[in-house]
């Protein structure tokens, strides 16, 4: 896992992102920048997957146009989904790749659909998280 680790990390700093943290060891990498939308963005290398996964909003008042919302967005997502969380309270942004031969464009389509995803919907998500 060290190396899937290290590529992933050098990846990241090739892509101009900000590590806030880190633990090699259990393999988290949380990243941001800030200029795209992306801020404390979760990365878990679990071998033969890297999972990212990203908070957007909490559901205060759980409301069929939001979820359907959603999931109508979710067809246009070029990579990754949104999600809810194991409580059904929270949407997550959360994406999967294969980590043997991923590489450096592979990473920053995912980043970039998250990027776009945030600046496109931004108002949608602000609203819903208002309900």
């Amino acid at each position: 896992m060290n190396d899937h680790y290290q590529k992933i990390k050098e990846y990241l700093q090739q892509l101009d992102f900000d590590i806030t943290r880190e633990n090699p060891s259990s393999g988290i990498l949380v990243i941001e920048k800030e200029d795209v939308g992306i801020k404390n963005l979760i990365m878990g290398i679990a071998p033969p997957i890297l999972i990212m996964e990203q908070y957007i909003f909490k559901i205060n008042n759980h409301r069929d146009e939001v979820f359907k919302s959603l999931l109508q967005k979710n067809r246009d997502i070029i990579h990754g989904a949104f999600v809810l969380d194991e409580t059904g309270a929270k949407v997550i942004f959360r994406d999967t790749l294969q980590i043997e031969n991923l590489d450096l464009n592979e990473l920053e389509g995912s980043l970039n659909s998250l990027s776009l995803l945030l600046s496109e919907y931004s108002d949608q998500i602000i609203t819903f998280s208002k309900y």
